[in-house]
């Protein structure tokens, strides 16, 4: 009879050699695959600077004015009308449509003007409804004009579009405000 000897065990151990590996390789996949929200803000082109007393100002007729104002109450006035934020575009859509033939000295400018209290938000979703404005005539324009959607122009084609639709929106700066 052979006779097994019984090997006394120690206790329970947890290997801890890997631990700073396995530690540096959880750290490193959740920086890399953790999505940073970076805002990037409102893409403007915004004009060049000009002192004062090199400007110009030119007149400018009522029919090519579109003044959108925007108060501190978020009342929204389109040529001293009220007005909702939705039928900005429907409005605007007709006026650019009727200066498409025009001239570039003769086409529509949108002046949108806030109160410095106003809501940022109305301010953008105004902004969003001129732009929408431009965009759906300018893709009336390259669908009658050229059978196309605007992305599928050349560049010629969008050149032209541009030249005739161009989109002039004034950014005018608030009053200021005594107190």
């Amino acid at each position: 009879m052979v006779k097994i000897k019984k090997r006394k065990l120690g206790g329970a151990e947890i290997p801890t050699s890997s631990m700073a590996d396995i530690s540096f390789l959880l750290l490193l996949f959740f920086l890399v695959s953790t999505v940073i929200d970076v805002d990037t803000g409102i893409g403007l082109t915004l004009p060049e600077y000009i002192p004062e007393e090199q400007q110009e100002v030119a007149p400018l007729s009522k029919d090519r004015l579109a003044a959108i104002l925007i108060n501190e109450n978020g009342d929204v006035l389109l040529n001293k009308e009220i007005i909702a934020i939705p039928q900005i575009k429907e409005n605007l859509t007709e006026r650019i449509r009727s200066k498409i033939d025009q001239p570039n000295n003769k086409k529509l400018v949108v002046s949108v003007k806030t109160d410095r209290k106003t809501n940022y938000n109305l301010y953008i979703q105004a902004l969003d409804q001129v732009k929408g404005a431009y965009f759906q005539v300018r893709e009336e324009y390259a669908q009658t004009r050229y059978g196309k959607k605007i992305l599928d122009l050349n560049e010629e084609e969008d050149k032209d579009m541009k030249d005739k639709i161009p989109m002039i929106i004034s950014i005018a700066e608030p009053e200021k405000i005594d107190k």
